[in-house]
């Protein structure tokens, strides 16, 4: 059986941002509460440090988020960056140097029709594995750079722009299949970057094991065609605060996976004890080149990384992100230090009746 959240209690869950389950989530609750019908405004300010090879950038970014209900059916969501890059000058002059970067991440409306099916249209983050959808935001990743296979799948832009539908397909005690299928026109307009593609994702998800599987494929259907195929494993077992996460991702230029483990002490107090709130992670990479025609994103060469971090969570929903990783590859090995401080916010973007 279904049972819904309220909305607020999604947008500040650190698990996902799946457009259908916020759809869902709000429109299970609409009835019991007039404060459902108020948009919400989230999202993330945060100050990113990047040390990458001797040369540190500084990144301070916005990412606001909007959830505004239209009746009891339709949902329109936002999400945009903001964000300013100050780095060293190159060819050996002293200073440094910036650039700066603002526009949407996606643009979408949402109609549900019922918890098995919502039709989304507009600019879309595409269904291709995890990272895209659930773990790109901000607030929400641990490690403040995604993986080094994240863009496999993902069109150069990781939107689409066209139509989507989604749901869940099946929903047992046991067990639950959710489903994404896109298609995407090509846009080359400078908002909303697309090209003409199909896909999607399926999900077994078992609540009693905690555990999600799940298999993604797309197809670029303009220029050059060429499959993309992808498959994610998350486990989260019971009563620990232990996080497992996974994704595989094939393309036709090259291929690679993550694995990422993150744990939260509670035996001293809680998770807001001291020590409670301090989060080891452990993120372990590679990339394989099946070819050099093109990059996909990838390193031109076979790759391997490993992340090391210490988070702290802070109370009011601020956290300090705090990473070493070291690279090998045959063009060099290098160490890449990571810092930042990220905070989260959620309120109602105006008064509700």
């Amino acid at each position: 059986m279904w049972r819904p959240i309220s909305l607020i209690k999604y947008l500040t869950c650190t698990h996902a941002l799946h457009s259908v389950l916020l759809a869902l989530a709000f429109f299970g609750a609409v009835h019991r509460s007039a404060a459902q019908d108020t948009p919400l405004l989230s999202g993330g300010v945060g100050f990113l440090t990047s040390t990458n090879g001797g040369n540190t950038t500084y990144t301070p970014i916005i990412e606001p988020l909007i959830a505004a209900p239209i009746g009891k059916h339709v949902l329109i969501e936002s999400r945009a960056a903001l964000l300013e890059s100050f780095f060293p000058k190159q060819n050996g002059e002293s200073g440094y140097d910036h650039s700066h970067f603002a526009g949407f991440t996606y643009l979408q409306a949402d109609y549900v029709v019922s918890h098995h099916l919502t039709i989304v249209g507009g600019d879309y983050l595409l269904p291709f594995n995890t990272y895209n959808e659930r773990l790109s935001p901000v607030w929400i990743g641990n490690f403040q750079d995604g993986p080094l296979v994240a863009s496999l799948g993902l069109l150069s832009s990781g939107t689409g722009l066209g139509g989507m539908l989604r749901g869940n397909a099946i929903a047992r005690s046991k067990y639950s299949i959710d489903y994404a299928w896109f298609f995407s026109a090509a846009s080359t307009n400078e908002q909303f970057t697309a090209q003409r593609a199909t896909g999607g994702r399926t999900s077994l998800y078992l609540p009693q094991q905690r555990l999600e599987i799940g298999l993604s494929y797309d197809r670029r259907l303009q220029d050059t065609q060429e499959n993309f195929y992808g498959m994610h494993v998350w486990w989260e077992p019971k009563d620990t605060a232990f996080r497992l996460r996974s994704e595989y991702a094939r393309g036709h230029h090259a291929q690679g996976y993550w694995i990422e483990a993150d744990y939260r002490i509670q035996a001293f107090g809680g998770l807001d004890s001291f020590i409670g709130r301090f989060e080891p992670v452990f993120r372990m990479q590679q990339t394989f080149r099946r070819d050099n025609i093109v990059s996909d994103g990838l390193p031109l060469v076979d790759t391997q990384r490993a992340d090391f971090g210490l988070d702290y969570n802070l109370p009011h929903n601020t956290r300090i992100l705090t990473s070493y990783a070291r690279q090998f590859s045959s063009t060099g090995d290098r160490n890449i230090w990571e810092t930042g401080i990220v905070y989260r916010f959620l309120f109602p973007a105006w008064k509700g009746k």
